[in-house]
């Protein structure tokens, strides 16, 4: 795989418990054995070699269904999985298609700091990816032109949290949820580890909303305040309160064992639930994310579907979209042991 250059301290910084966290700072170190063997590797090519093959004319993928709806999306998703194995722009066996990507969404951005037109519909979960993919490749490019776009984004997440602590649907501080908070709250994230200034008081607050959605009954986590627990939203939730620093929080430990007993592949919402509860695990590290990883990798490899040295995934469960999201989100699960994306630092 192409090998980045060295993750800086200032990429690995983290949020405290409750403030933000000195460069460095962040959980005990624990055992990683984890690696990516031989046929992992040669079905993450190959779905990359597949992902380059469907990017369409203008730089975005979605192929068809609902990920056309979504472009912006699902092109925000398929250049973490690039990312994830080490690809940059104009760097790498895929720096055309990821330099192309990068492109398309720096095209969409409106002087607002909307991506495209007037926003309506589910339009913030189109906004957190964008900007979590913006604030990566910001991360590990520095550049100006992506600093000015992403700049707008975050300042957009920052005036629409709700009162509550969280974020709904249109960017307007209105309402809020676990699904659409999650997004914002790692956008935030990954801006402040590039250097994006972030209020410490949007932390905070996001903090107490997802806190209010804990369901201490069974460990897990609703999709609002008194909601009933599910897989995906409590991946969502352990991984919200992981990026904004604690990673020891009794919470984060119960949601962790809730996920293992209801992830199951036939379950609702099963791809988007694995997009967090891998991060969520792989912070948790030691034997959890050493137990996640190995349960994820069998599950994906004979999943995996192949095509000469091209491999793919259709869609699974309500959560699935299309196979363009299906295979960038498990073929970032699967690179996640070379360590590439800042984001998934401890």
């Amino acid at each position: 795989m192409t090998r980045l250059f060295p993750l800086v301290t200032a990429f690995c910084a983290v949020f405290a418990t409750v403030s933000i966290a000195a460069p460095g700072a962040g959980p005990a170190a624990k055992r990683d054995t984890v690696v990516v063997d031989d046929k992992t590797e040669v079905v993450i090519k190959g779905a990359l070699k597949w992902l380059a093959a469907s990017q369409k004319a203008n730089g975005s993928w979605a192929t068809s269904g609902e990920e056309q709806a979504h472009p912006v999306a699902i092109t925000a998703y398929t250049l973490m999985a690039f990312q994830s194995a080490g690809h940059l722009p104009g760097e790498g066996e895929y720096g055309k298609q990821v330099a192309a990507g990068l492109q398309y969404l720096l095209d969409q951005m409106t002087t607002e700091g909307i991506y495209g037109q007037r926003p309506s519909g589910q339009y913030m979960y189109t906004h957190g990816i964008a900007t979590i993919a913006l604030a990566e490749l910001y991360g590990q490019t520095r550049s100006p032109v992506i600093r000015q776009k992403l700049d707008r984004a975050i300042k957009l997440i920052i005036s629409s949290q709700n009162d509550e602590g969280g974020w709904r649907y249109r960017p307007i501080a209105k309402d809020a949820d676990m699904s659409v908070t999650v997004l914002q709250v790692v956008a935030l994230r990954a801006a402040k580890n590039s250097g994006i200034e972030v209020p410490q008081k949007t932390i905070d607050d996001a903090v107490k909303y997802v806190k209010a959605c804990y369901h201490a009954g069974s460990g897990g986590f609703g999709y609002q305040p008194s909601g009933s627990p599910g897989f995906a939203r409590t991946s969502a939730a352990i991984y919200s309160l992981q990026v904004c620093g604690l990673y020891d929080d009794p919470m984060v430990k119960a949601g962790s064992d809730y996920i293992f007993k209801n992830g199951r592949e036939e379950q609702e919402w099963y791809v988007y639930g694995n997009f967090y509860a891998a991060p969520a695990q792989y912070m948790i590290g030691g034997e959890t994310w050493e137990k996640w990883y190995a349960l994820m990798k069998e599950g994906l490899i004979k999943s995996a579907k192949k095509d000469g040295d091209n491999y793919s995934w259709e869609s699974k469960g309500r959560g699935g979209v299309g196979p363009v999201y299906t295979t960038a989100v498990f073929t970032m699960i699967l690179s996640m042991p070379y360590h590439y994306l800042p984001l998934y630092q401890r």
